[in-house]
């Protein structure tokens, strides 16, 4: 079985990672879900986390979804082969994913691939 790699949007302009901070902010038990998503994510490919991923239309994202009291998601691309990068993640409190939301995560993939994708 091959392993892959999940890593975090780091903002070249700050330092910062965005999703760590936000994952940091939630309680223990959504922490716990969502690192043992990214957990089958690195041991089993994303094939593991089928029944907690969906694709937003019109765009290379995806979103890890966390389901619980608060709907929590993850926005994230396949970066490059069995590499997932972690772009965004919020609370989810409307039916369809907010387009403020998808478009942070774009922006962040912009910026990473020119960074990083040459």
């Amino acid at each position: 079985m091959n392993k892959w790699d999940v890593i975090y949007f780091i903002n070249p302009s700050s330092n910062e990672n965005p999703v760590k901070k936000f994952i940091d902010g939630l309680q223990v038990r959504e922490q716990v879900k969502i690192f043992r998503v990214f957990q089958h994510i690195q041991t089993y490919g994303l094939i593991s986390i089928l029944p907690h991923v969906k694709k937003i239309t019109g765009y290379p994202l995806w979103e890890i979804r966390i389901l619980g009291k608060d709907s929590v998601r993850i926005l994230y691309v396949v970066a490059h082969k069995e590499t997932v990068l972690l772009l965004h993640g919020f609370r989810k409190k409307t039916q369809q994913t907010p387009e403020k939301e998808i478009s942070i995560a774009f922006s962040r993939y912009e910026k990473w691939k020119q960074l990083f994708d040459k």
